[in-house]
């Protein structure tokens, strides 16, 4: 028996044979074609377009109508972007270029434009956007399938349930899936956020990512457990071990069942104390979700979507157009836009003439927006005139000086006068925060709280930078962990700042959405949490089965504790007392 541990994002857990699927990069043929070749080449990348776009189109059809509750809609989103790449002038104008001045054939076009575009993804220094490469080798698969033929592949001809084992997934596999046959996947590679893991959540698919080297530990056939709420993949188990994973899976069952019936309940503690919980999102239509489990508003708006799905630098109207979309979607709920996280991405790496050596520690967020004022600029336009539409907040990303802070403000002031000599209106009091996400904003917080509106504490840098750790880098991932108590205490101190100078103060990192904190959190005095749409149910459910008292005495014990296997190891036990039937990702670490 092995046990391997990865990344959880499809909750549940399956029991069965693993059928085994090898990387599945296609050899494509080169050939030099004449003048008289190229109307001939061009059809044919035409007709694969149509036909792609075709099986696309379908393939959302059939997403939609097989998920309940609304679920399918963040999956069929998925394939709309993928539908609208396939249609977009930036991507095709090249390969026709290329088969035109190149004299290739309609194959090595597009081999060569898809492979250009994912690795400007993979070299991004947002996990976000870096995974998003998976969906430009699913298209380019697809359109490579078109022109050679390839239409079947060895997960259409399974003939009983198995779990899926791969080095990695893409969307479209893992959306093609026949649910029937198809139980659960394991991959070596994925995070949370990739859009493979946002389908296999969409259609009720357990599966666990980022187990490194599981295509290489198992064979076809081998027995498997997948948990896919710990994170665990476990590979020829004992009698004994499945037996207690046959009783998860009942308890599983009845606790999903629960959730469903919180979903429209208030976020409210026993003793009557209500938590905020809004939504994390990078697109308009992540709205929708955010609304379908019961969340009250967007926490944190990433609009870094807005350079990557074009290949020209947005306008001011293609700014305005997502933010009004975003605030339509809300209907008077609460907006909050973060300003851009550009830095370490192809975006501006591509545009240097010498790329940084550590833009994680360079010219990101910020510090590049203070540097390309007309960018800058553009975006905060954009929001001030969505702003009369509806509540909206301005925040800005990785601010480590006040300095930073006065000088964003003052092009702020500097936009809404240019707005009050045009007579474009705008709301005069929207109000303007920042992200605390590094030590120094988190040490200065009560000087920072002097020129802020708001707090929002971005956990997942501020653990990155505080403890001097990558969380992408697997050598060291395990010593990434927001229970360490020099991040415990920061976070404390940032909240004292907030309570002194009377601002709200909400977080809206990773551990905002794990359950093994909610108590810890509320106990500190968060009130407002911004989470991963989907996780909303969870916490509510864990806010709605404690009290005030409770928590804060947790915290307080937290407090003394003076490492993370401490901290990690009470919140499990304490988790555990107030409802003894949880299961899976309420225990995971």
């Amino acid at each position: 028996m092995q046990l391997i541990r990865g990344i959880a994002v499809a909750p549940g857990i399956v029991i069965g044979r693993a059928f085994v699927l090898g990387e599945s990069e296609q050899h494509v043929p080169h050939r030099t074609i004449s003048k008289d070749e190229v109307s001939t080449e061009s059809a044919r990348l035409d007709a694969a377009l149509a036909g792609a776009i075709h099986d696309l189109t379908q393939l959302k059809s059939r997403t939609e109508l097989q998920l309940a509750d609304g679920v399918g809609t963040e999956a069929a989103k998925i394939f709309e972007f993928h539908i609208g790449l396939l249609k977009d002038r930036s991507l095709l104008t090249p390969m026709r270029n290329r088969i035109e001045t190149q004299l290739v054939n309609a194959e090595v076009a597009v081999a060569e434009q898809f492979k250009l575009l994912a690795q400007q993804f993979r070299s991004m220094g947002n996990e976000v956007f870096r995974q998003k490469a998976n969906d430009v080798i699913d298209l380019d698969r697809r359109l490579l399938a078109q022109l050679m033929g390839e239409t079947e592949s060895r997960l259409s001809n399974l003939t009983e349930q198995v779990i899926i084992v791969a080095h990695e997934l893409t969307p479209s596999q893992t959306a093609g899936m026949d649910r029937k046959k198809v139980i659960g996947c394991a991959t070596d590679l994925g995070g949370r956020t990739s859009h493979t893991s946002i389908v296999a959540r969409a259609i009720d698919i357990p599966a666990v990512v980022g187990c490194q080297r599981i295509s290489a530990a198992v064979e076809d056939g081998d027995l498997l457990i997948v948990d896919g709420d710990t994170g665990v993949v476990i590979v020829r188990p004992d009698e004994q071990t499945i037996a207690q994973y046959r009783l998860q899976q009942e308890k599983f069952s009845e606790f999903r069942a629960s959730l469903r019936q919180l979903r429209d309940l208030p976020a409210t503690t026993t003793d009557g104390i209500n938590v905020r919980l809004m939504g994390n999102i990078e697109f308009p239509h992540e709205v929708e979700s955010i609304l379908a489990n019961g969340g009250e508003g967007v926490g944190l708006y990433r609009t870094e979507f807005l350079f990557l799905t074009a290949a020209k630098e947005p306008s001011e109207e293609d700014h305005y157009v997502a933010y009004t979309k975003t605030i339509d979607l809300l209907a008077g709920r609460p907006l909050t836009i973060r300003t851009l996280d550009l830095g370490a991405d192809k975006y501006t790496q591509q545009r240097a003439i010498e790329p940084e050596r550590n833009p994680f520690l360079g010219l990101r967020s910020i510090r590049y927006c203070l540097q390309n004022k007309p960018i800058f600029k553009t975006q905060l336009r954009a929001i001030m005139r969505a702003s009369v539409h509806g509540p909206v907040k301005v925040m800005f990303p990785l601010v480590s000086t006040v300095m930073e802070l006065r000088e964003a403000k003052l092009i702020l002031r500097d936009v809404c006068e240019e707005l009050d000599e045009e007579n474009v209106p705008y709301d005069h009091h929207v109000p303007v925060g920042i992200m605390v996400e590094v030590p120094s904003a988190a040490l200065m917080a009560r000087t920072f709280a002097t020129e802020s509106a708001f707090f929002s504490i971005g956990t997942n840098d501020l653990i990155q930078y505080t403890l001097a750790v990558d969380r992408g880098n697997e050598k060291v991932a395990h010593l990434y962990t927001g229970a360490h108590p020099a991040v415990l205490q920061l976070v404390k101190g940032v909240l004292r700042a907030g309570r002194r100078a009377r601002i709200d103060v909400s977080i809206c990192g990773e551990i905002a959405g794990e359950a093994l904190y909610t108590m810890l959190l509320i106990g500190l005095g968060f009130r407002t949490l911004s989470l991963v749409p989907t996780q909303i149910p969870l916490i509510k459910r864990v806010i709605r089965s404690v009290d005030i008292k409770l928590c804060e005495r947790l915290a307080r014990k937290v407090g003394s504790f003076d490492s993370e296997r401490q901290v990690i190891s009470y919140l499990r036990d304490e988790l555990r007392k107030i409802d003894p039937d949880n299961v899976g990702g309420w225990l995971a670490e």
